[in-house]
């Protein structure tokens, strides 16, 4: 049974609270030989694998360096919840860490805010940054050019699907949707024939967060036209056109016509552990648009081990919205380990980065994390190329993947397009009227800087 919303609340509060008390308990952080270690922890209290990577490099740094201590603050909550804490933290020299792990769409609101230090200095001397391919580099580089993050994996976005309940349906094995409207054609061919599954989940509404916004929305929306979200030539955001309120629409037809999840388990912000460790498994949902880090959850020991999952599951590319060229849109994002400009052990923070970034522990963490590899030994790494559930399929939508904006003001957007989302998958808007409730939105968080298409 899904909990009631003050109770989510209330595990929020409780596990903020918990947070704060570990990373007020920690002290000033003048100790100079010991490095503090900010990173989220997955609020599914079976997902550990981050926290068992994180202390075996503890153990090594500790062992390698004598005299020197790392200290893990794990902060359980939301991404969006952690991505708070994380900068409240931040703010003081009496709280903020010596490292934090950041999400890399947020790097630039946080060098905006000064709460991160510059790494120029550190990656001219280390001999591994050259290994990293250049588009990793750029996604923890801010607009003055400068790079404040050590990234350690990327990602893409394509569908999932369930091939016992395609059978059922009786749809192809080797589904292949040319455009949307396949998408929605084989939804709606699985709620006629295989009552009781779930047709189509699509990540959607505020709760949770980016996963809505990147997951849901902008693989939608990069299916529609060139630069749909930000116009780098004229360094202006593109208002709400018929693309965006395309996008909206199909999110729309999702939810309205009945052929995604519930819109109250929709709007959890925990619906992502659900489709991995409840839904898939026990065959109870048909498609999902999602991420190549979905293996995580049922190799390695993760969560919900799953031996099955190659003969149950089976991976599409995203259609564009009419199967125009190129014909396959994804999405990439990551996470970077970056230094706060309030951090009192710097130099200690970025010793304990190269011991992450290790070729080994590297290579470690991309098979534990279910992340496409960034550095190029890694990818060429024979326990790499073995490591998850799909992970050629997933490599291969390189060529196909699209960023974020990676500016100051983009998780503003991403809020308002979270909105968005939400306003038409519980049926108070259309599409239209959305759009438009966005564009008002966003004309006041890019200050007039936005162009109609």
């Amino acid at each position: 049974m899904r909990p009631t919303a003050p109770l989510i609340l209330a595990t929020v509060a409780t596990a903020l609270a918990a947070a704060t008390l570990t990373a007020c308990g920690s002290g000033s952080g003048s100790d100079p030989d010991t490095v503090k270690v900010a990173y989220n922890r997955s609020t599914d209290n079976k997902i550990r694998f981050k926290d068992a990577y994180l202390e075996a490099a503890k153990k090594q740094f500790e062992r390698d360096h004598p005299g020197k201590k790392v200290k893990l603050i794990p902060i359980q909550a939301p991404d969006n919840d952690y991505a708070t804490k994380a900068q409240q933290m931040m703010r003081s020299p009496r709280t903020a860490p010596d490292l934090v792990y950041e999400d890399t769409f947020r790097i630039n609101s946080d060098i905006k805010a000064g709460y991160l230090k510059p790494l120029d200095d550190y990656v001219a001397e280390w001999d591994q940054w050259s290994r990293f391919v250049d588009t990793a580099k750029a996604a923890a580089e801010a607009e003055d050019g400068r790079t404040y993050g050590i990234p350690d994996g990327t990602d893409t976005r394509g569908l999932w699907f369930n091939k016992e309940i395609f059978a059922q349906a009786g749809l192809p094995a080797d589904w292949k949707p040319k455009d949307w409207a396949q998408i929605l054609d084989a939804a709606r061919t699985v709620k006629k024939k295989v009552p009781g599954a779930i047709p189509l989940n699509v990540y959607t509404g505020k709760g949770p967060g980016e996963a809505s916004v990147m997951q849901g929305f902008e693989m939608l929306l990069y299916g529609t036209g060139e630069d749909p979200l930000y116009d780098a030539s004229a360094k202006k955001w593109v208002a709400g056109g018929k693309g965006f309120i395309d996008a909206l629409d199909f999110v729309r037809t999702v939810y309205t016509h009945k052929l995604g999840p519930d819109v109250s388990d929709a709007l959890d912000p925990n619906i992502g552990t659900r489709v991995a460790t409840e839904w898939f498994p026990e065959g109870r949902l048909a498609i999902s648009l999602d991420g190549s880090w979905m293996g995580q959850n049922w190799v390695n020991e993760g969560p919900k081990e799953w031996p099955e999952w190659s003969e149950k599951l089976a991976q599409a590319p995203m259609p564009t919205q009419h199967g125009q060229a190129p014909g396959k849109v994804s999405m990439s994002g990551g996470w970077a380990w970056a230094v706060p400009s309030k951090a009192k052990n710097p130099d200690l923070a970025f010793e304990f980065i190269k011991t992450l970034q290790t070729r080994e522990n590297a290579t470690q963490w991309c098979v534990v994390g279910a992340q496409i590899a960034v550095r190029g030994d890694v990818a060429a790494d024979p326990r790499y190329l073995k490591s998850m559930p799909g992970i050629e399929f997933f490599t291969a939508l390189v060529p196909y993947t699209h960023y974020r904006p990676a500016l100051p003001v983009y998780p503003q957007v991403s809020t308002a397009i979270g909105e968005a989302m939400e306003t038409v998958t519980t049926g108070d808007a259309s599409a239209a009227e959305a759009a438009k409730a966005y564009d008002d939105r966003l004309r006041t968080i890019a200050d007039g800087a936005v162009v109609s298409r």
